[in-house]
């Protein structure tokens, strides 16, 4: 998946808007006003990520603290969260050995949590206009 995917992926989801908070170069999605993703390209000397993955695009998600352990351990691809939360984030690397199916479903998690924690009247605004199945995958 590269950069260009990912974008249009997180745009996909319901109600799903793009910002740009930190810049031209930086593409913050959120969800009822609450970031889910961020989308960026590494500097040319990697220092964000690790010089491996220099001038590379990443995505941040938000991710359940165990589960961020397991994919850190099965997936050179997927780090700490880069500038965000080391718990509850994680940046994964836009590269080919990363499989499309596993980081559009670490995008709909993170979507999906994000959802989780809406406050009530905002959760079931969406939970009526959507199905479950739409907003959980």
């Amino acid at each position: 998946m590269d950069f260009k995917q990912a974008e249009r992926y997180c745009l996909s989801l319901p109600e799903a808007t793009l910002e740009y908070p930190f810049g031209a170069d930086v593409s913050v999605f959120k969800i009822k006003n609450k970031m889910f993703a961020l989308l960026a390209t590494s500097g040319g000397t990697g220092k964000e990520l690790g010089t491996q993955f220099a001038g590379e695009a990443f995505i941040n998600l938000k991710c359940d603290p165990e589960e961020s352990f397991m994919l850190r351990d099965i997936f050179p691809e997927v780090l700490p969260g880069y500038h965000m939360s080391k718990k509850h984030w994680i940046s994964v690397v836009l590269i080919d050995s990363m499989p499309e199916k596993e980081i559009e479903r670490l995008i709909d998690r993170s979507y999906g949590l994000v959802v989780k924690g809406l406050k009530k009247a905002e959760r079931l605004q969406l939970e009526l206009a959507y199905s479950p199945e739409q907003l959980y995958r």
